[in-house]
């Protein structure tokens, strides 16, 4: 069975992708994001299906991406920041957990994330009122991130650089 050989979570603006991205390339893998599986498969940007189709159904069409990610994925997979919402999601990253798989949660304080955010169209739950949906949404989560992760970085006031070198020590001390 194919199984990714790390997996990221964390908030919106944590830096999945760019940390994911550069973790790829440094360890000659490919790099999927459930978040662009969703919108190949709904033809739509996730943003486009939340207004369009609801949550409800993005979050459906998200747990099943995670899944094929995690069943048919050999590289460094990052799920959107809500894939971990769904019980059943935590439970498919609990049991790649339990048998040798890095999930980093890719932590990020209020104040990072905000200045990362902006007030991007691009991230339907952060439409009205970004920093305080931000800050509730990081609150509500964090336990579920921290459920589900086998190491956890934090990224903010952090380079790039920086959270890649991390990630990548995590990831060697895991192969061994």
């Amino acid at each position: 069975m194919t199984r990714p050989l790390l997996v990221l979570v964390g908030p919106p603006a944590s830096g999945k992708t760019t940390v994911g991205t550069a973790v790829a390339e440094a360890l000659g893998a490919g790099f999927r994001d459930t978040d662009a599986d969703v919108e190949a498969l709904a033809g739509m940007s996730v943003a486009d299906v939340f207004v369009e189709q609801g949550e409800a159904h993005f979050r459906a069409l998200e747990a099943d991406a995670v899944v094929r990610g995690l069943t048919q994925h050999d590289g460094v997979l990052a799920l959107g920041g809500g894939a971990v919402m769904s019980d059943a999601t935590r439970a498919a990253l609990a049991a790649y957990g339990a048998h040798g798989g890095t999930v980093v949660h890719l932590d990020v304080d209020l104040h990072s994330a905000a200045k990362r955010v902006g007030l991007s169209r691009d991230r339907p739950l952060l439409a009205v009122n970004p920093r305080a949906m931000l800050r509730t949404m990081l609150e509500a989560r964090a336990p579920l991130y921290a459920e589900v992760a086998t190491a956890t970085v934090p990224t903010g006031d952090r380079t790039p650089e920086e959270v890649v070198a991390e990630v990548l020590g995590i990831v060697a001390g895991a192969a061994r």
